[in-house]
């Protein structure tokens, strides 16, 4: 499921209502440092017949041009979302592109929230850091507890640290949100207490302000993955519920 466009949307998003996407990632392809086995985008493999990145000019005239047609129609949003196929942090001029659209959602939409969606694996940088603290929402990953664990799951590039991007999220001092997909497969599952136990002290050495679980809900490059029902996630993060963590939980009825 490969965004086409720069621009995107509005569509609507389980987690952020009314939401404008934001692709910084190829339009005909797909560039990410994580391969995850649940990734509605496919492999990376299948995925790599564009490789050209939208400048940081390209992205403030295609934002701009779409503000001002919602702005004209009388068309709402709640977010402006970065997403697209990939990690959108891997484009070079990320910094820039905060920086102009927030000040274009401040001219046209400034009642939406700008939004990051990050597998996090970048919050190390110390550029990426700054333009990240600035939106609304930087909604940050971690799947799985350990290097091993997210091997499985995420299949990252050379070189992940669970470690280091624990210890770059201590940085936003909570001011940010976990997401984490709960699902289960041949060789992983997010309520084993290998997973679960692991994945419960990382949120409560982090404390963020929120923290989003949810499942999957379109079709998956692995197959036989399954997805968790909502009773099923409630009861699984009950623990961090009662401690006063605010959690939002998308998944089956």
């Amino acid at each position: 499921m490969l965004r086409e466009e720069t621009v995107f949307g509005p569509i609507h998003s389980r987690r952020l209502g009314r939401s404008l996407g934001i692709n910084l990632l190829p339009t005909k392809g797909k560039l990410c440092n994580f391969d995850c086995i649940y990734c509605e985008c496919g492999w990376n493999c299948d995925g790599r017949g564009d490789t050209v990145l939208p400048t940081a000019a390209k992205v403030r005239t295609d934002l701009e041009n779409k503000l001002m047609e919602l702005m004209l129609e009388g068309t709402q949003i709640d977010s402006i979302t970065f997403s697209g196929d990939g990690e959108p942090t891997l484009n070079p001029e990320f910094p820039r592109i905060i920086e102009d659209t927030l000040f274009l959602r401040d001219a046209y939409c400034p009642s939406a929230k700008v939004s990051v969606l990050s597998n996090a694996t970048r919050v190390h940088v110390p550029a990426v850091f700054e333009a990240l603290r600035k939106v609304d929402n930087p909604i940050l990953k971690i799947d799985a507890p350990t290097d091993e664990l997210a091997a499985r799951i995420n299949q990252p590039a050379p070189g992940y640290s669970i470690e280091r991007v624990i210890e770059a999220l201590e940085r936003f001092e909570g001011d940010f949100i976990l997401q984490t997909m709960f699902l289960r497969s041949k060789d992983f599952d997010s309520a084993s207490p290998e997973v679960l136990d692991g994945w419960m002290a990382i949120v409560r050495r982090l404390k963020p302000r929120k923290i989003m679980v949810y499942t999957i809900d379109r079709p998956t490059p692995e197959k036989e993955i399954e997805a968790f029902s909502v009773a099923r996630m409630e009861q699984l993060v009950k623990p961090l519920l009662d401690e006063g963590f605010q959690i939002d939980i998308k998944g089956k009825e």
